[in-house]
């Protein structure tokens, strides 16, 4: 079979199942409003949540990179590429954390599947969350530990799972997300982390969507939910919150030198580039001087999912930023996507495999620097065919008195957010 057949083959089989993809085509600065396939919009899709990613600070910090390193790192950290701007980096996260050490990764995904399998392999014993992250999944496979997976957030299960594994040999590493990046929701911490370590297993927390947006600190949600000294290992992103890229792995000192030795995404790969180094350095800064982006961003979560419940839409189990509207059905919740994209609002429709058959969603992501009238826009917003919001009438009856958003009414008596009015707010 040549290339061709073969992917002639998967796309048919990917297309007969609705769950063909496609890039759509970003311009201008990430932020709450930018250029999506060409159209000016309000952006309820992106993980740039404390919009750091155009921070003046973070820009000039990672402009003054370029101009004195230059644009790449020139090789791996362990020949010619860990420059002192990494070991700065890897020094103000630990502190910023509380651990000992840190050490940056590529990408979170590196960063899971090198960690994992440098903490467990054959013969040992690995206990995940049924919605963990697909990096967390792939990491349980390269490391060929023996894989249980107890339903998504049972306490009374995962305390089963580890009572099971605490009677046989080997080790016991127990992953869990810190928010589920599809529901918005919260791992229950601290009944976790206290049967693992009544059962001397190793904790992993992925924050990926909690570093910078959780906590008194924005240490994430271990640090929110009072179990930060509990974690034995805390996996990161430079590339949400802190507007840069890269992620990193923190924890006491020997972890770091284990991870060098036999991480194989650490010791195979290129060193972060300097200017995405200083971006991350600066967010920090900005993260500790502009604690209320962590505020705003919370308190508009808050707002949009107490909206919605005024009116029965249901965003369980959402705590977080990240808002999902379950629909269910593939091709209906794309119509819903493509239609609200129409309108001048870009929030994602997730499919299968991204969440389970039956389940794909709006999955809604706020901003710190959304305003309370984009919000209140996109809960207007009203197309002919699809009314993707129970209750609509109840809900444009009740916003009409509180907003000052332009309405037009068609023949048909529809009502829908005036696109011509909404680029007033962009």
């Amino acid at each position: 079979m040549s290339l061709e057949e073969r992917a002639e083959e998967a796309l048919g089989a990917i297309r007969e199942r609705g769950t063909y993809r496609r890039m759509r085509v970003l311009s201008g600065a990430q932020s709450a409003r930018m250029q999506v396939d060409g159209r000016t919009v309000s952006l309820f899709a992106g993980s740039n949540y404390l919009d750091l990613a155009h921070h003046p600070e973070v820009v000039e910090a990672s402009a003054r990179a370029s101009r004195d390193y230059g644009c790449a790192s020139g090789g791996s950290r362990l020949i010619n590429g860990n420059l002192d701007l990494h070991e700065a980096l890897e020094e103000e996260l630990s502190r910023f954390l509380g651990t000992e050490s840190a050490l940056a990764f590529g990408t979170g995904y590196m960063a899971n599947v090198g960690v994992i399998p440098a903490l467990v392999g054959r013969g040992d014993t690995l206990i995940s969350d049924a919605l963990n992250h697909a990096s967390i999944i792939d990491g349980a496979r390269l490391s060929q530990a023996t894989v249980r997976v107890f339903p998504h957030g049972d306490i009374d299960a995962l305390d089963a799972l580890l009572a099971q594994s605490a009677t046989e040999p080997g080790r016991t590493l127990l992953v869990l997300d810190g928010v589920y990046s599809m529901d918005g929701d919260l791992a229950p911490l601290a009944p976790m982390v206290k049967s693992a370590k009544r059962h001397g297993a190793i904790v992993l927390l992925d924050a990926a969507h909690a570093t910078g947006t959780l906590g008194a600190n924005g240490r994430g949600s271990a640090e929110h939910l009072g179990v930060l000294s509990g974690i034995d290992v805390l996996i990161g992103t430079l590339g949400k919150s802190l507007g840069s890229f890269g992620a990193f792995a923190a924890g006491p000192a020997i972890l770091r030198d284990l991870l060098v030795n036999v991480a194989r995404s650490f010791i195979f790969s290129c060193a972060l580039a300097p200017p995405q180094v200083e971006a991350s350095r600066a967010a920090l800064r900005v993260l500790a001087s502009e604690p209320e982006r962590r505020w705003r961003l919370q308190s508009n979560a808050r707002y949009l999912r107490n909206r919605l419940a005024e009116f029965g839409i249901s965003t369980e189990p959402s705590q977080t930023q990240i808002v999902p509207v379950v629909i269910g059905e593939n091709e209906a919740t794309m119509k819903v996507c493509e239609a609200l994209l129409d309108r001048g609002f870009y929030a994602q429709g997730i499919r299968y495999p991204s969440v389970p058959l039956g389940t794909a969603r709006l999955r809604i992501t706020l901003m710190s620097s959304h305003e309370e009238a984009e919000i209140d826009a996109l809960l207007v917003c009203r197309f002919p065919d699809i009314n993707w919001l129970t209750g609509y009438e109840m809900i444009w009856n009740h916003l009409r008195n509180s907003t000052n958003l332009l309405i037009q009414a068609e023949s048909d008596d529809t009502l829908f957010f005036d696109c011509a009015a909404h680029t007033s707010l962009i």
